[in-house]
């Protein structure tokens, strides 16, 4: 596997483990059942820890063993899945501020990728 499909594929894989955390620990507002089971909800940790460590595994790689890039990179897809799940089932708008912030975190991906 080629450090670019290593690249893409552990970006996707942060983005899905976001958006899996997003629904963990947010299901609460979505759902009663999430609400009044929230140890059960807890036990959803060990899939999305999987689906981290294979993730980070796959950017440490396509960066040749630098560990700093992927650490930026998942922090960005969490800002980017946290922002359009809240506004897609919260209904809260994306704010010049958060437009601005979600900018900053598209720019940093930016960096650590184009960067050398």
């Amino acid at each position: 596997m080629s450090n670019v499909s290593k690249l893409i594929t552990g970006t996707l894989l942060f983005l899905l483990g976001q958006i899996l955390v997003w629904y963990q620990i947010n299901g609460q507002f979505l759902s009663e059942w999430s609400k009044k089971h929230p140890l059960i909800m807890s036990l959803l940790g060990i899939p999305i820890s999987y689906v981290y460590i294979v993730a980070t595994d796959h950017l440490v790689t396509a960066f040749n063993g630098e560990l700093w890039p992927q650490r930026l990179i998942g922090f960005s897809m969490g800002m980017i899945a946290f922002a359009f799940l809240t506004w897609f089932h919260l209904n809260q708008a994306i704010t010049p501020k958060t437009a601005t912030t979600l900018a900053l975190a598209f720019t940093i991906v930016l960096i650590q990728v184009f960067w050398k």
